[in-house]
């Protein structure tokens, strides 16, 4: 059904989050060939239903595929909450076996432990990451002794992308978040930053917070994942083709991806419009 000779690797974000993830990933193996697919025609996703979100994700892992990309990264936390392990174990069985999607959830829980002292963790994230208990559940399940405590943040999207997000305006949303996080656990020593828009925020963020947080932003981590990954799995590192391309795709306008993306990559970005659906 699909091309079976070696192809990119797919990273997929529900709008330009994934961006710095990318760049992440990028920097630490320079050498792989990479699609990036942003649906911002129907972003926001942190708002959306379970179901729609599974079902915008699985047609976006479909289209990869169809690309010829074996390797596929959601770098997306929404999507990695609600979609995720649906298409592990119910679609990838059925579609084929040897591909393989991956988030960016795992790989940043399992650093934490590192950070803290006080065993107190914050996340902020969408409304859907949060509702999803996504990053307390896997939290858990490695070090059950730790709090966590999440603050959904639904403005801090949007900011960014519409470019409002160093903008004097976004202080109160930043602000109201932060505080409101903070007074329902004072011995939070670690925030982890639940969605990949949210670094292009940290500036304002460092602010409102208390000398000494830890932060966690996720390309790193997630980048340092997929390569330990590609280690281990040499037969899923020979499908992945080697030319250190990079291709661009968007729902919406490609016009208006390629203007927003270079403030993500600080670099130019030609991107082709397609339709997902």
């Amino acid at each position: 059904m699909y091309p079976t000779a070696a192809g990119p690797i797919g990273i997929f974000d529900s709008g330009y989050g994934g961006l710095t993830v990318l760049s992440a990933i990028k920097r630490v193996m320079p050498q792989y060939d990479y699609l990036y697919l942003g649906d911002n025609a129907r972003a926001p996703y942190g708002g959306r239903s379970f179901e729609t979100v599974y079902q915008f994700t699985r047609e976006a892992v479909e289209w990869f595929f169809a690309r010829g990309c074996h390797l596929v990264i959601l770098a997306c936390n929404t999507a990695s909450a609600k979609a995720l392990r649906t298409i592990q174990q119910r679609d990838l069985p059925l579609i084929d076996p040897q591909r393989r999607v991956l988030g960016v959830i795992r790989p940043t829980t399992e650093r934490i432990a590192d950070l803290t002292s006080t065993g107190h963790i914050g996340v902020l994230g969408t409304e859907g990451t949060i509702q999803s208990h996504s990053y307390q559940m896997e939290i858990c399940k490695l070090h059950p002794q730790f709090t966590v405590t999440g603050e959904a943040c639904p403005m801090w999207v949007p900011l960014v992308e519409n470019r409002e997000h160093d903008k004097p305006g976004a202080d109160y949303f930043v602000r109201q978040h932060l505080e409101r996080l903070m007074a329902r656990d004072p011995l939070i020593d670690t925030l982890i930053l639940g969605c990949t828009h949210y670094p292009l925020l940290l500036e304002k963020i460092q602010q409102y917070l208390p000398t000494g947080m830890k932060f966690v932003t996720q390309g790193n981590y997630v980048a340092d994942s997929l390569s330990d990954y590609l280690v281990r799995h040499p037969e899923m590192d020979a499908k992945c083709t080697k030319a250190g391309s990079v291709n661009y795709y968007t729902t919406d306008t490609s016009d208006k991806f390629s203007q927003l993306a270079s403030l993500f990559l600080q670099e130019d970005v030609d991107a082709k419009q397609i339709k997902l659906g």
